[in-house]
């Protein structure tokens, strides 16, 4: 089996592999956990499109041009086919092209009861375009939906750059987190995930009064680059994108070093 050198969240994932390993992820996470809940519930696979002009298709990969400026033409403005005469016009300097708007598919995973297909639990596998900008706006938006219903709420935030989605002075600083907010208590339980240690088994809670599943992390993470060979596309000699803090860089320096050995 071909194994991250982390013991934990690998880094080296968040960047351009970053829209294959959440889409992996998603996968992986309903094939573990369908053998726990049928015949009584189902998980299921849901897309949606979220449509952005932020710049965070770098963050997974898709690299797009910067904003450039560009000289303007000397051509005077025309009105009608005929050119002013009059007083001079000034002519903007530069031109400020607009960047479409993207498309971008985003995955989740929704357990379901098959009595009558009523949302359970939705499990959310954070993307960059939902930490910043108008696109973290839209999913605070779609976490307040979930909330407001009668349905549990797990979020697993395996980047380390953006907004998180719960944003609390209180909140312990972490690379990474997994927060579960449960109806209709609307506790929210909180995984500071470290760098350094293994990914957690997370409860996945159920209706009342049946008992949680559980989801063991480490083991999605460990099947889906296993059996995508991240480690082809990975050269673990370059720093990740983004930057590791100082002090994880110089440990993840280490750890990589004492691989190489």
């Amino acid at each position: 089996m071909v194994q991250s050198p982390f013991p934990g969240m690998d880094p080296y994932l968040e960047g351009y592999l970053w829209p294959d390993v959440h889409h992996a992820l998603a996968h992986e996470i309903r094939r573990q956990l369908i053998q726990k809940i049928a015949p009584r519930y189902v998980a299921r696979v849901a897309l949606r499109f979220v449509m952005t002009r932020e710049d965070s298709e770098e963050s997974i990969g898709i690299m797009l041009p910067d904003v450039e400026l560009m000289a303007g033409k000397s051509t005077p403005p025309t009105r009608e086919g005929t050119s002013y005469t009059g007083e001079a016009v000034a002519i903007a300097p530069f031109v400020l092209p607009l960047e479409p708007a993207i498309r971008i598919r985003l995955a989740s995973v929704e357990i379901r009861d098959t009595a009558n297909r009523s949302l359970v639990t939705s499990i959310e596998i954070l993307s960059p375009v939902n930490k910043r900008g108008s696109g973290w706006h839209e999913y605070q938006q779609k976490r307040q939906t979930v909330m407001r219903s009668h349905a549990h709420l797990l979020e697993i935030d395996l980047l380390r750059e953006g907004k998180r989605p719960v944003t609390d002075p209180r909140l312990p600083p972490a690379p990474y987190y997994a927060f579960l907010t449960r109806a209709p208590l609307r506790q929210i339980e909180i995984w500071p995930l470290s760098l350094r240690e293994p990914l957690p088994t997370l409860a996945v809670p159920l209706l009342d009064p049946d008992p949680d599943v559980t989801l063991d992390l480490s083991l999605a993470l460990a099947t889906i680059y296993n059996e995508a060979r991240y480690d082809l596309d990975i050269n673990y000699r370059q720093p990740p994108e983004p930057p590791l803090a100082d002090e994880d860089a110089i440990w993840a320096s280490t750890l990589l070093a004492v691989g190489d050995s």
